[in-house]
Protein backbone atom coordinates (compact mmCIF):
# COMPACT_ATOMS: atom_id res chain seq x y z
CA UNK A 1 0.00 0.00 0.00
CA UNK A 2 3.30 2.37 0.65
CA UNK A 3 3.37 2.37 -3.19
CA UNK A 4 -0.12 3.38 -4.10
CA UNK A 5 0.37 6.41 -1.19
CA UNK A 6 3.48 7.47 -2.79
CA UNK A 7 1.90 7.35 -6.02
CA UNK A 8 -0.97 9.62 -5.18
CA UNK A 9 1.31 12.11 -3.30
CA UNK A 10 3.23 12.20 -6.74
CA UNK A 11 0.55 12.84 -8.68
CA UNK A 12 -0.99 15.25 -6.47
CA UNK A 13 2.36 17.38 -5.91
CA UNK A 14 2.46 17.62 -9.50
CA UNK A 15 -1.24 18.73 -10.44
CA UNK A 16 0.02 21.77 -7.32
CA UNK A 17 2.70 22.75 -9.89
CA UNK A 18 2.47 26.01 -11.21
CA UNK A 19 -0.94 26.96 -9.36
CA UNK A 20 0.77 28.81 -6.74
CA UNK A 21 -0.89 26.88 -4.21
CA UNK A 22 0.23 24.09 -2.15
CA UNK A 23 -0.38 20.25 -3.32
CA UNK A 24 -2.99 18.26 -1.35
CA UNK A 25 -2.44 16.02 1.23
CA UNK A 26 -3.02 12.27 1.08
CA UNK A 27 -4.33 10.73 3.87
CA UNK A 28 -3.39 6.70 3.88
CA UNK A 29 -6.20 4.62 4.48
CA UNK A 30 -6.97 2.00 7.25
CA UNK A 31 -7.32 -0.85 5.26
CA UNK A 32 -7.97 -1.08 1.30
CA UNK A 33 -11.57 -2.53 1.42
CA UNK A 34 -13.06 0.35 3.69
CA UNK A 35 -13.06 2.73 0.89
CA UNK A 36 -12.51 4.40 -2.58
CA UNK A 37 -8.91 5.27 -1.98
CA UNK A 38 -8.26 2.05 -0.62
CA UNK A 39 -9.69 0.50 -3.32
CA UNK A 40 -7.54 2.61 -5.70
CA UNK A 41 -4.85 1.79 -4.24
CA UNK A 42 -4.94 -1.91 -4.00
CA UNK A 43 -5.46 -1.50 -7.85
CA UNK A 44 -2.53 0.78 -8.21
CA UNK A 45 -0.49 -2.13 -6.23
CA UNK A 46 -1.38 -4.99 -8.15
CA UNK A 47 -0.87 -3.59 -11.43
CA UNK A 48 2.54 -2.60 -10.09
CA UNK A 49 2.90 -6.18 -9.00
CA UNK A 50 2.01 -7.36 -12.88
CA UNK A 51 5.05 -4.89 -13.79
CA UNK A 52 7.38 -6.16 -11.16
CA UNK A 53 6.30 -10.22 -12.60
CA UNK A 54 6.68 -9.09 -16.09
CA UNK A 55 10.12 -8.01 -15.37
CA UNK A 56 11.21 -11.02 -13.48
CA UNK A 57 10.02 -13.13 -16.52
CA UNK A 58 11.87 -10.70 -18.98
CA UNK A 59 15.36 -11.32 -17.21
CA UNK A 60 14.66 -14.74 -16.64
CA UNK A 61 14.26 -15.66 -20.41
CA UNK A 62 17.37 -13.59 -21.00
CA UNK A 63 19.02 -15.54 -18.87
CA UNK A 64 17.87 -18.45 -20.36
CA UNK A 65 15.64 -19.67 -17.67
CA UNK A 66 12.15 -18.63 -18.49
CA UNK A 67 10.25 -20.17 -21.83
CA UNK A 68 9.14 -17.24 -23.95
CA UNK A 69 4.79 -17.98 -23.90
CA UNK A 70 5.65 -17.40 -20.32
CA UNK A 71 7.29 -13.99 -20.60
CA UNK A 72 4.89 -12.71 -23.31
CA UNK A 73 2.07 -13.95 -20.96
CA UNK A 74 3.38 -12.06 -18.25
CA UNK A 75 3.88 -8.79 -20.50
CA UNK A 76 0.18 -8.64 -21.49
CA UNK A 77 -0.86 -9.19 -17.96
CA UNK A 78 0.82 -5.93 -17.27
CA UNK A 79 -0.26 -4.16 -20.52
CA UNK A 80 -3.77 -5.01 -19.76
CA UNK A 81 -3.52 -4.17 -16.40
CA UNK A 82 -2.11 -0.76 -17.13
CA UNK A 83 -4.59 0.01 -19.67
CA UNK A 84 -6.95 -0.63 -17.45
CA UNK A 85 -5.82 1.92 -14.64
CA UNK A 86 -5.20 4.65 -17.46
CA UNK A 87 -9.27 3.93 -18.68
CA UNK A 88 -10.47 4.45 -14.78
CA UNK A 89 -8.18 7.44 -14.21
CA UNK A 90 -9.63 8.98 -17.38
CA UNK A 91 -13.36 7.49 -16.38
CA UNK A 92 -12.61 10.04 -13.11
CA UNK A 93 -11.01 13.14 -14.64
CA UNK A 94 -14.64 13.13 -16.63
CA UNK A 95 -16.61 12.47 -13.73
CA UNK A 96 -14.62 15.23 -11.92
CA UNK A 97 -14.51 17.79 -14.63
CA UNK A 98 -18.64 17.07 -14.41
CA UNK A 99 -18.70 17.39 -11.03
CA UNK A 100 -17.18 20.63 -11.20
CA UNK A 101 -19.43 21.75 -14.08
CA UNK A 102 -22.31 21.51 -12.09
CA UNK A 103 -24.28 24.69 -10.80
CA UNK A 104 -24.77 24.90 -7.04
Amino acid sequence: MASSNFAAGAYAAVQGLGTGRPAPRIQPTQSAGDSFAGLLGQALDSVGDAGRRADTQAVSAATGKANVVDVVTAVAESETALQTMVAVRDRMISAYEEIMRMQI
